[in-house]
């Protein structure tokens, strides 16, 4: 297995986790915060909550007025994001290493203290209600799978409710709501920090110090179960989407808790490798190419197309645009003749030793990148607890056999699975 590069990990005081990957191979460095909550975490009648606070911590905090933080970040010459998903939050900035302070400052003043009013929230519903008209509501297949397909798959409402968030709820948010969701999950004892990139140890655990270990600790909020029954039958719904030029569908699966059996996680990442990438993959053989019955086809592990992005319970999803000729019970059919061969025969050397060069040509390619590097680290830690996890990935993936792939494969029942049809045209 290739080795981890160095890796400080430490606590503070206020509870707050911190990880030093230092790599001077390019002067620039990255920080990251990723804080325990996500879609999941979001109390009924407000869907959308944790994306939209997101935006409110760019909107000002104790120290800076609004704007500012960006302002900082350009003017020094560097980039800066954040982005919600099922079980964490994260924010992000890549500087020249020069400016690690500056990053530092400026993240522990927004852990501090953002500038939640009245005018910033009122702003940034509007800019979230034009994200969703924009990414979901006038896009083809906007939402599929990831808002679409949950309702069918999952019965709770943590795992089955649009993350994007319902108009009327955002519109009914309030300060006191932001207040509250802010005291409650962004405490430094449910964060993580993360700095990678051209430093010196020992500088930026004094500087980490510095500028956040007067944060003031509060408690970590205890994490409830998001435990979701098993699926015993087929579940079938349909959507109509007025932009849709084809039909399409996706089928959602249960996955193994990657907590738990990280290894038959792991054969489902290399199944939908197998099925779906590249021209020489199952589904894209046949169904494609030979069959002519589908344009577009994908297979993985998340709901946003990221493999150990949450934790349990996550879903193997495959999606499927297809000819207007053909019906969603044809794609299905064919995809479960392609999944049962591969559950009595299991993948060949040569398919598996694709997926393996793939993946470590992917891997390297983009842990290149100071803020993948960044990021990958501080998610690992925060859902699993083992931030070398993303460097492990290629070698794990590499250790998976065709045995472990049928295994997976025969997981993938018509008994057991949710499937959302989409159909072109207006909603009756």
């Amino acid at each position: 297995m290739v080795a981890a590069p160095a890796l400080h990990r430490y606590t503070l005081d206020n509870g707050l986790r911190v990880l030093l990957a230092p790599d001077p191979t390019n002067p620039v460095v990255a920080v990251s915060v990723h804080y325990d909550v996500g879609f999941r975490s979001e109390p009924e009648g407000r869907t959308g909550f944790a994306h939209l606070f997101e935006h409110l911590m760019f909107q000002g905090s104790e120290s800076l007025a609004k704007l500012e933080h960006f302002r900082v970040v350009q003017s020094s010459g560097g980039v800066f994001n954040g982005s919600t998903h099922p079980d964490y939050t994260d924010y992000f900035q890549v500087l020249p290493s020069a400016a690690l302070e500056r990053a530092l400052f400026l993240e522990a003043d927004r852990m501090r203290a953002p500038k939640i009013t009245a005018e910033n929230l009122a702003n940034q519903v509007e800019v979230v209600k034009e994200e969703i008209r924009l990414n979901v509501h006038n896009r083809p297949y906007g939402g599929l799978p990831w808002i679409l397909l949950p309702p069918v798959l999952f019965d709770t409402f943590p795992n089955a409710h649009n993350g994007y968030g319902d108009f009327s709820h955002l519109e009914e948010a309030s300060t006191e709501d932001c207040a509250s969701f802010f005291d409650t999950y962004y405490a430094p004892s449910n964060a993580v920090l993360t700095v990678a990139g051209d430093f010196e140890p020992d500088q930026a655990r004094e500087l980490v110090r510095r500028h956040f270990g007067d944060v003031p600790a509060r408690p970590r909020p205890e994490r409830p179960s998001f435990a979701e029954p098993v699926l015993t039958t087929e579940r079938w719904a349909i959507h109509r989407d007025p932009h849709a030029p084809l039909p399409a569908v996706a089928i959602g699966y249960r996955l193994p808790d990657p907590a738990v059996d990280l290894g038959g996680y792991l054969a489902a990442v290399v199944l939908g490798a197998v099925l779906t990438d590249g021209d020489s993959a199952r589904l894209q053989r046949t169904l494609v190419q030979r069959d002519g019955l589908v344009v577009d086809i994908s297979a993985g592990c998340g709901l946003m197309g990221d493999p150990l992005d949450a934790r349990d319970p996550d879903p193997f999803v495959i999606t499927a645009i297809h000819a207007a000729d053909n019906t969603a019970r044809a794609v299905l059919d064919a995809i479960d003749s392609e999944v049962a061969e591969l559950a009595d025969n299991g993948p060949s050397a040569q398919e598996l030793a694709g997926v393996v060069a793939r993946w470590r040509a992917g891997s390297h390619r983009e842990r290149d990148r100071v803020a993948t590097r960044a990021l990958d680290l501080g998610s690992a830690e925060l859902l699993f607890g083992r931030p070398e996890l993303g460097v492990e990935l290629p070698e794990l993936i590499a250790g998976v056999t065709a045995e472990q792939v049928a295994a997976a494969a025969a997981t993938l029942t018509p008994g057991a699975r949710a499937v959302l049809e989409v159909t072109p045209g207006a909603n009756a």
